[in-house]
């Protein structure tokens, strides 16, 4: 199974193929890991106001850069692979809702314009559930693979699961972020770019896995530093929005509740990253306070891939042979790869004192 798996993977920073998309990966994958390798060299040569000139500037050309890669990708994305309207349409309309929804809360906050935005983030919800439930039950009805006499789709269990896991995220949202701020302008500023960078950079694959899945170039980073940054409830929120987008990067779903697992809930348990950022003990380590934060939030997202696995794709284990559980326990491992190159990068950023000195004090305001 192992063997199978290792040759049907895709390694980006080789080039593999001559189609537009294969170049550009190729392309955008080594500027990608130059880029800031020529950005550190420079900085270290100025000094004082310049270096803080050309640092700010960088970010800005960063922002731009990373904003064109994930335009341009995803343009690419849907002329190869088509968009089924029954589908991405509702995505899309609930992408808008929730940010529309998130805007209104920041411009006005009263009772009234939470209820309606509410229950049309509400509606847009269940109208995606709905059209995905259509479409996927429609393709693996009687298909004779996902639900044959050898494997099946266990609806009930997967429903549970994502419920549970969902409200397991939110709780420890809340938990661990009892502050009462509210979404404002700079929040969402700050959500709208740490997105749009995590979403670029999700299109700098290493690894590409056959049934979906990546090991990226740092891809969670800017997500989990938001988190550190504005709390555990508003990181959630922004990996929510991240998996939705996720869904329509790369979409490999059969089923509403393996979607969720696989998109919203696994991504929105990134946003639980910032968990250990106020704990005073680690306060002289922020290093130790991201990779903690940084460990659990991807163990959640784990376990999220691996629910799906086991009682959504056990066709595939049936193929290799194996039992549900140890398949999807090995598959969804790519995980472990993509959150240690994050926990690398991030760990050599918070090592600065003047970043989190930054960061700190957004958690403060």
């Amino acid at each position: 199974m192992q063997l199978s798996l290792l040759n049907a993977w895709v390694f980006y920073p080789v080039l593999t193929g001559s189609g537009p998309m294969d170049i550009l990966r190729f392309m955008a994958f080594w500027a990608t890991v130059l880029l800031p390798v020529g950005i550190a060299v420079i900085a270290l040569i100025f000094r004082g106001k310049t270096r803080a000139q050309f640092l700010k500037l960088s970010l800005i050309a960063g922002i731009v850069y990373a904003a064109a890669l994930g335009v341009i990708f995803l343009i690419l994305t849907f002329v190869d692979d088509g968009i089924k309207t029954i589908l991405f349409v509702p995505l899309l309309v609930l992408t808008l809702a929730v940010a529309a929804t998130a805007l209104a809360f920041a411009l006005k906050r009263s009772r009234l314009t939470r209820i309606v935005c509410g229950c049309i983030a509400c509606a847009a919800a269940v109208a995606a559930l709905v059209c995905m439930g259509v479409y996927y039950g429609a393709q693996i009805k009687n298909d004779g693979y996902y639900n044959s006499e050898i494997a099946s789709v266990n609806q009930i269990v997967l429903y549970v699961g994502a419920v549970a896991l969902c409200a397991a995220i939110i709780l420890g949202a809340f938990l661990f972020d009892k502050g009462k701020k509210k979404f404002d302008s700079r929040s969402i500023a700050y959500a709208a770019v740490c997105i749009a960078m995590s979403f670029a950079l999700s299109y700098i694959r290493i690894i590409k896995l056959p049934q979906g899945g990546s090991v990226t170039v740092a891809s969670l980073l800017p997500l989990m530093i938001y988190s550190y940054m504005f709390g555990t409830k508003k990181g959630v929120f922004a990996g929510f929005i991240y998996g939705i987008l996720q869904a329509l990067q790369d979409p490999y779903i059969i089923h509403p509740a393996q979607f969720i697992l696989d998109y919203p809930a696994a991504f929105a348990a990134i946003g639980l990253a910032g968990m250990f950022a106020g704990v005073k003990k680690l306060e002289k380590a922020p290093q130790v306070q991201f990779a903690l934060g940084a460990v659990v939030a991807s163990a959640i997202r784990y376990f999220s891939h691996v629910l799906s696995g086991v009682f959504a794709f056990s066709a595939y284990a049936a193929d290799a042979g194996m039992q549900p559980w140890p398949y999807s326990l090995a598959y969804n491992s790519f995980v472990f790869a993509d959150i240690a190159i994050v926990i690398v990068a991030g760990v050599l950023v918070f090592s600065s004192k003047a970043f989190v000195k930054q960061m700190r004090k957004y958690r403060a305001e």
